[in-house]
């Protein structure tokens, strides 16, 4: 339902622009505390996340887990099988994953919560009104919170050329033949081994090193298995041109800077980062500053303009969902509560759903050296040492904890079954504070995947036997009886 209330000028207390994870986050939150929001949405309620990003990635990587059962059984005693893929039922899958959680984040529930919803795209024609159409918007505070879009890089020939991103990819009904994959990044991985895994050739073009800000020990183990699976990755190849061809697309690829080669397949998908969303925004005529990255903020995500706020991925930071969720809480107790905040005291982790997956947060070990030197105690245990993980078949992986001498968590990362799922107990540690004895006074139960954290947190202690004064204490104590 479009609301176009043209006679007047709304003054509503908050205005937000974009119905993303973030928007949707500071207008729920706000109507709860009776707050007058309007919250404003030029494309599908939900934003890149829900319809075009994390859910259908997602939906599509449970049905690769899927098939990918049926070829790897052997090993439980269960016959394997080349599994029979209808693609476009896949893709049934991955909509109707989508209907089912868009109620959520429909106009029809904001407006029951109190939030006045204007569908069109709203643009800031001065210091403290935006325009959506007919309709001026004087707020007290405004949320800009429009996100971003795949970033399509200057290849030559892309204009001419057929491709894909991540908004148009869960369109396609029929298996591609053979994808290609530009940038091995998150997004590039995880969409390369879902597809690969339901019957599609693959080949992964990346200018640097594929999951090039994960650990690089934990990537590599990723990789291998990607390339065990038939996932072909080729790195350090800097694409030079492409075309469209009968068949589909050709790529011209040069690799280590030396031996130039094509290579042709169906589809393209170009996976190579994000752009934020500013074009249409106005942002000049508000006196907002921003660069090609997004818009300049400062540590409590206000912008140059003080009546307005940008969180999530239009901040230029990270770009999460959970980010622009987090930033969302933080600017609403300063918009309603006036209370201070710092968005950089967030402990953001960030998981590749990859299989195996990848969790990681705080500090990369890279970093944690560079700051702790030698006081820097890289604790680790491996999956191959947990017992669920060897009854489930899927020993391959290892724990990494990242403390100082005292113990206290700076960083960690995991690789292995259930990494994601994992990660958020380090995250809370890091943001508690916590040193890695906390994990000795907790009990897991047994075998679960987690008791491979608790024992890699063991190793801290690992010298504490052999240390000559801990020694001496129990011979002093053995004395009195």
């Amino acid at each position: 339902m479009t609301h176009n209330n043209n006679s007047k000028t709304l003054t509503p207390d908050i205005c937000v622009i974009g119905a993303g994870s973030g928007g949707l986050s500071v207008a729920a939150a706000a109507a709860a505390f009776g707050v007058d929001v309007v919250l404003i949405e030029k494309g599908k309620m939900g934003g890149d996340c829900l319809n075009y990003g994390c859910v259908p990635s997602k939906a599509l990587i449970a049905a690769g887990k899927a098939a990918e059962t049926f070829r790897s059984s052997e090993k439980f005693g269960v016959a394997a099988t080349e599994p029979d893929v209808d693609f476009s039922r896949v893709n049934d899958h991955v909509h109707d994953v989508i209907a089912t959680i868009a109620p959520h984040d429909s106009v029809e529930r904001f407006e029951g919560l109190g939030v006045n919803v204007i569908q069109g795209a709203g643009e800031f024609i001065s210091a403290d009104a935006v325009k959506v159409g007919e309709q001026l918007i004087k707020a007290r505070r405004f949320v800009v919170a429009t996100g971003s879009s795949a970033a399509v890089p200057p290849i030559p020939g892309i204009e001419n050329t057929p491709y894909l991103t991540n908004e148009n990819l869960f369109e396609l009904k029929e298996r591609p033949e053979h994808l290609i994959i530009i940038g091995a990044g998150p997004i590039g991985m995880e969409m390369a081994q879902a597809h690969r895994r339901l019957g599609s050739r693959v080949t992964v073009i990346e200018a640097l090193r594929p999951l090039a800000v994960t650990d690089p020990e934990h990537a590599d183990l990723v990789i291998r298995k990607m390339e065990g699976e038939g996932v072909e990755i080729l790195s350090e190849s800097k694409v030079l041109s492409v075309e469209g061809t009968d068949a589909g697309v050709k790529v011209s690829i040069k690799v280590d800077d030396e031996a130039e080669g094509t290579v042709e397949g169906s589809h393209l998908l170009i996976a190579a980062g994000r752009a934020p969303n500013i074009s249409s925004l106005g942002l000049e005529a508000a006196g907002i500053e921003f660069t090609r990255r997004g818009i300049t903020t400062d540590d409590g995500l206000r912008t140059t303009n003080r009546k307005v706020y940008a969180i999530g991925d239009v901040a230029g930071g990270v770009q999460f969902t959970h980010a622009a969720g987090a930033h969302a809480s933080l600017i609403i107790r300063s918009i309603l509560f006036r209370m201070p905040i710092n968005h950089n005291s967030i402990t953001m982790p960030a998981v590749t759903y990859t299989e195996p997956e990848i969790g990681q947060v705080g500090l990369s070990e890279q970093q944690a050296r560079a700051k702790l030197g030698d006081k820097l105690k890289v604790l680790t245990a491996e999956f191959s040492g947990n017992d669920r993980a060897l009854a489930e078949g899927k020993g391959v992986g290892q724990i990494k904890l990242l403390a100082d001498n005292k113990g206290r968590l700076v960083g960690a990362s995991i690789v292995g079954p259930g990494a994601g799922e994992q990660i958020g107990l380090l995250a809370l540690m890091i943001s508690q504070k916590l040193k890695v004895g906390a994990l000795l006074g907790v009990v897991f139960p047994y075998p679960t995947l987690n008791e491979g954290i608790r024992r890699a947190a063991l190793t801290f202690y690992a010298d504490a036997p052999k240390n000559p004064w801990v020694r001496r204490i129990l011979a002093l104590l053995r004395k009195f009886g």
